[in-house]
């Protein structure tokens, strides 16, 4: 299958991209930059040049692809609407050079905001609608192009996708962590995250492209629910510095924006999932990253 990526190089966009071309498909990856168009191809994928925003390469990406999968966002954290923007623009204009074709087109979610005070569960619809909501109600714009002959697939990962090289929400608590000298979680640390290794989520990526029916939420979940005061105190041990707990009223001071996220519980369930690809995650654990060193501090921006 010739495939369409955007995202293509980045965290789980990379691992995407190499699970898809180990499993003999073609890649066409949507590149920024010369230097992201050159990863590619030292791949043996092909390098379409533009970005969200460029919707002309957008539709020509799509148009040409066997499958679609869209993975990038900005994830400007100063300027949300401009994200949400973005990306329903982004989706709109995948799905329509994608209408009537039955072709897939997997598109990226994430758990936050899906149901509070319980894990998620691929039942459960997003509760994001229109161009004003998160992420632009992206996922369900996109669920509506299943009556227009589009085999959408959603694809929700856990808020920490791990591994060595990750930079996300972990590696900013790890960052914290040296900062301040202590490990800290917020309260008494019984909120909770789900977690999945970038290689699963690969996986989970290309056997949804491949095979998930039109209209499925797949759920990239390896680890349900993590507490938070279990990985600050992984953190703590992992680094030899104490584990504290921190007021919630401080969390912002004490771990920069990660600490709005930290007081959270975003959980869900991947049951569903497993049982409907087959999928089984492998990879090692958020811990055994950890532990291992996967977030040193060379790997840090």
């Amino acid at each position: 299958m010739k495939v369409f990526v955007t995202g293509a190089t980045g965290w789980i966009g990379s691992a995407a991209v190499d699970e898809l071309l180990s499993a003999g498909h073609e890649v066409v990856g949507l590149a920024r930059s010369d230097v992201s168009a050159s990863a590619l191809e030292a791949k043996g994928a092909s390098a379409l040049r533009g970005d969200l925003d460029d919707l002309d390469s957008l539709r020509r990406g799509a148009a040409e692809a066997e499958g679609v999968v869209h993975l990038a966002n900005k994830h400007d954290w100063a300027n949300p609407a401009e994200s949400n923007r973005a990306e329903r623009t982004a989706v709109a204009t995948l799905a329509e050079a994608l209408a009537g074709t039955g072709r897939p087109l997997v598109v990226a979610n994430g758990l936050s905001g899906l149901v509070q005070g319980q894990p998620a569960l691929e039942t459960d619809p997003s509760p994001d609608v229109g161009p004003d909501s998160h992420r632009g109600g992206a996922e369900n714009l996109a669920l509506d192009y299943v009556g227009r002959g589009v085999r959408t697939v959603i694809a929700r990962f856990a808020p920490t996708v791990h591994g060595v090289g990750d930079w996300g929400f972990v590696n900013f608590l790890m960052s914290a962590a040296r900062k301040q000298g202590v490990s800290g979680y917020i309260g008494d640390g019984t909120h909770a995250w789900s977690a999945v290794h970038r290689s699963d989520a690969a996986r989970l990526i290309r056997l949804g492209l491949e095979s998930a029916p039109a209209g499925s939420r797949l759920h990239a979940i390896g680890e349900e629910a993590i507490s938070t005061r279990a990985i600050a105190e992984v953190i703590g041990r992992a680094l030899h510095i104490p584990v504290v707990s921190i007021a919630p009223e401080e969390a912002n001071a004490h771990f920069g924006f990660v600490g709005r996220f930290f007081s959270l519980s975003m959980t869900g369930s991947s049951e569903r999932t497993r049982e409907l690809l087959a999928w089984a995650p492998a990879g090692p654990t958020l811990m055994d990253d950890i532990m291992a060193g996967a977030y040193k501090k060379g790997g840090e921006r």
